[in-house]
């Protein structure tokens, strides 16, 4: 498993004192992105191949979530290849390694000039150590999403939110569902976020934000201006 320390910072608190889930995603990427440079088929490397890695879907456990000055091991490592799939685990312990989140994660390998999935070359597979699964129960990779809910104010996308693969960063899409609920007066306490990933927006786009409570949770669409879905959530709450 590729792992990485860290130390739970002031910048990443949220107004509860506890490590942000928007954080938690940061986290995540970050991992599986020093394991690609370390490893070599970073980002230069998929640049120079004209590919990229795209977030398909996430299923994050949350299972205590670290507060200030807290140190902290990240680790991550993928199990399967298939096709133009690549399918990853990722973990967080506390110092004393204890599991604080595990993570379930599908990336989709597309060429960044027509956008078409591409096959994972056999160099990129053998230059990656593979692991068993965390034994974890896995969720569906395509969410059930209700209809109706409420639609709150558009958002405007500004260049911070986007990444080197020039669209809205996948953990930036998690900060826009937690200040919706934010917005709605919603501080729930979360032990599990699933998001598909089926859209792309970028500078200058709008995202509706449409919030529907459930039994488990809430669901959480983001949308166009058309009204078509970029993004889907479960968020499930204790």
């Amino acid at each position: 498993m590729y792992q990485f320390e860290s130390r739970i910072r002031y910048s990443e608190l949220s107004e509860d004192g506890l490590l942000a889930v928007p954080k938690i995603v940061d986290y995540f990427q970050d991992c599986s992105t020093f394991q690609s440079e370390d490893i070599g088929v970073g980002l230069e490397y998929l640049t120079n191949q004209g590919i990229a890695w795209i977030l398909s879907f996430w299923q994050i456990q949350i299972l205590r979530r670290p507060g200030l000055n807290e140190k902290v091991t990240i680790g991550t490592f993928p199990y399967e290849f298939k096709g133009f799939l690549g399918m990853r685990n990722f973990l967080m312990k506390d110092e004393q390694g204890r599991m604080l989140m595990q993570a379930n994660s599908i990336w989709s390998l597309l060429e960044t000039t027509r956008f078409r999935p591409v096959k994972v070359n056999p160099e990129m597979i053998a230059r990656y150590p593979m692991e068993e699964r965390l034994p974890m129960e896995y969720a569906p990779r395509k969410l059930v999403m209700a209809e109706g809910g409420q639609r709150l104010e558009p958002l405007r996308v500004t260049p911070d939110y986007q990444d080197t693969n020039h669209h809205v960063n996948n953990a930036r899409y998690v900060t826009i569902a937690m200040n919706a609920l934010e917005l709605m007066g919603e501080k729930p306490g979360i032990t599990e976020l699933r998001i598909e990933y089926k859209g792309q927006a970028h500078t200058g786009d709008l995202i509706v934000p449409v919030v529907l409570k459930t039994e488990a949770g809430w669901q959480v669409r983001l949308e166009d201006e058309q009204g078509s879905m970029l993004i889907g959530m479960h968020i499930l709450c204790s």
